[in-house]
């Protein structure tokens, strides 16, 4: 005898349309890539050293050639200040008296007396300073004078500094989309079912947010945060990106809430948390996927804007955003690779995530075949 057929779920079905749709494989490929790259570098198999001054200030990137003020051996040597000649100004009127002062002047250096018999205190202290600038003389500090990709002003690799930044970009955005989407579900869970003044009030509180341009509304609460952080970046995208989410679950929870399931569940004695949680969340679920994913891109982008206005990443912390902000001095000096790889993974990054969200929409929309 035969099992019967069972129907296949709602991800099943988007998994099997997400299969055949090649651009969408790649993209989802891409988006993988870089998750790994976020799990390496957060636990330091990868870009662990980003901050060591491995070459020269603004190395080139190999593929360019050795820089003219960085050609030779690639060292920088102490330089000996005692050595460099003492300019001679023709216009000083005690120049003559001087000189004469200085020939007539006959102290000695080890017992640190001069002509007067004054006894010098720190006489030995000097004599063990010049012993130690003399050893630094020697001193000689290798560094790369070019790199795969080349290094910023500090000699930090661009290569290491961009799977870093992109760290820091990538883990605002996701956890800032996973707040906002929560704060969407919940404010839209309840307003949708209740209702009435419930509806009212959510109702009124999102029109307060909807009526202040969105850049706004980030730069004021960035402004009353008055701090740098990641977890700041993370407080400031979540609060102000909750209404989308907000907006399309209402109208879901409107819609599902007279569905005949409700009321059967309703009628067997289930409580309001479970019915709108256990039961219709499971039925809209995709509606808060889908935009938890739209805007991973959207707060990646603004955690970039951010930065490059000053809100954002602490000094010591990188980011796309303080890559591009340090890239702008950089290239009035012709400096263009930290922009240009900040700039290109950003696009990559966001470009293959939004593919992969309209692929994702598409699939888990039951009225597209």
């Amino acid at each position: 005898m035969s099992k019967p057929h069972t129907s296949p779920g709602l991800w099943a079905l988007a998994w099997r349309r997400l299969r055949g749709d090649k651009i969408a494989m790649v993209s989802l490929a891409v988006v993988g890539a870089f998750f790994l790259l976020v799990l390496a570098s957060a636990s330091g198999l990868v870009a662990a050293n980003w901050e060591d001054e491995v070459a020269v200030s603004y190395a080139p990137p190999t593929f360019v050639g050795v820089d003219a003020d960085a050609a030779g051996d690639g060292a920088i040597h102490v330089p000996d200040e005692r050595s460099a000649p003492t300019p001679v100004n023709v216009l000083d009127p005690l120049a003559d008296d001087i000189a004469e002062l200085r020939a007539e002047l006959k102290s000695d250096p080890s017992a640190g007396v001069d002509m007067y018999g004054v006894t010098d205190p720190l006489a030995d202290d000097l004599t063990a300073l010049r012993a130690g600038m003399g050893k630094a003389k020697k001193l000689v500090t290798h560094k790369a004078a070019t790199l795969p990709f080349g290094a910023d002003k500090w000699g930090h690799d661009i290569i290491q500094k961009t799977i870093k930044g992109g760290e820091t970009s990538i883990v605002v955005g996701l956890v800032a989309a996973l707040l906002a989407v929560v704060l969407g579900t919940l404010f839209g869970a309840v307003s949708g079912y209740f209702g009435g003044v419930v509806d009212d009030f959510f109702n009124w509180f999102y029109s307060i947010f909807t009526s202040i341009p969105s850049i706004l509304m980030i730069l004021t609460v960035a402004a009353v945060l008055q701090q740098k952080g990641v977890l700041t970046i993370v407080l400031i995208l979540g609060l102000t990106g909750w209404t989308g989410p907000y907006r399309l679950i209402r109208a879901e929870y409107i819609k599902h809430k007279a569905r005949e399931y409700v009321m059967a569940a309703d009628a067997i004695g289930a409580s309001h948390w479970r019915k709108m949680f256990s039961h219709i969340f499971p039925n809209v679920s995709h509606v808060a996927l889908v935009q938890m994913s739209i805007l991973v891109v959207g707060f990646i982008k603004a955690e970039v804007i951010l930065s490059f206005l000053g809100f954002g990443v602490p000094v010591g912390t990188v980011s796309w955003g303080s890559m591009l902000n340090e890239a702008q001095n950089e290239l009035i000096l012709g400096k263009w690779w930290q922009l240009t790889a900040a700039a290109t993974a950003m696009a990559v990054l966001v470009t293959a995530f939004s593919l992969f969200t309209d692929a994702l929409r598409d699939a888990l929309d039951p009225k597209v075949k």
